[in-house]
């Protein structure tokens, strides 16, 4: 099965982009969805972060996890945001090996955000990348999240550049225009994709 590794900036349409694939019946892969997940209240990586951060990131309600503090957290200090890597990459990366396994399709998306700075462009055979202007992607995350603009440019400061990722590229979606644009090259990838998957990749 042909492994597509699908990344983008912050704000750049990757679950519009995952969304469209999934509506051609192609699986998808999440590795957003992987860390949510492992991070639920009672799940055993949550009390591992507690541990290893402390009151911090302690919602002082609840006693749990505070997500707001820990994403302000780790994009504010590059030592804290390599410590929460370090506990939670390798888990992220088995759930998304096991999710592979018996998948009858010739071709799945694995959604990685950080594919470029976790170093796991071996685990994918082409990486797609979802590319729009940075002051868009600023003026999206503003918008969705509701965070000031400089929480959107710290968080953006804190990933790849737009070079870094095109530079890693096989394949881009231009993600700046409209809908029907989108779903135009989402159609177009699609098939170009089976045409891979069929000859082998």
């Amino acid at each position: 099965m042909l492994r597509i590794g699908l990344t983008g900036g912050i704000g750049s349409g990757k679950s519009a982009v995952t969304r469209l694939f999934a509506e051609r019946g192609i699986p998808v892969i999440d590795a957003d969805v992987i860390a949510r997940e492992l991070l639920a209240p009672d799940a055993p990586a949550t009390q591992e972060v507690l541990d290893e951060f402390g009151d911090e990131i302690r919602d002082p309600m609840t006693g749990g996890l505070d997500r707001k503090a820990l994403r302000r957290l780790v994009f504010a200090n590059i030592q804290a945001r390599h410590r929460l890597e370090t506990l939670l990459h390798p888990k992220i990366r088995a759930e998304m090996n096991r999710q592979q396994t018996g998948l009858g399709s010739p071709y799945c998306i694995m959604s990685i955000p950080l594919l470029v700075e976790s170093g796991l462009r071996e685990t994918v055979d082409r990486v797609l990348v979802v590319d729009c202007p940075e002051a868009l992607q600023v003026e999206r995350t503003m918008s969705r999240d509701g965070i000031s603009r400089d929480d959107a440019l710290a968080i953006l400061a804190a990933q790849a550049s737009r070079a870094q990722r095109l530079a890693l590229a096989d394949d881009v979606i231009d993600n700046s225009g409209d809908l029907v644009a989108l779903e135009a090259q989402v159609e177009t990838l699609h098939r170009h994709y089976l045409e891979l998957a069929r000859n082998g990749g």
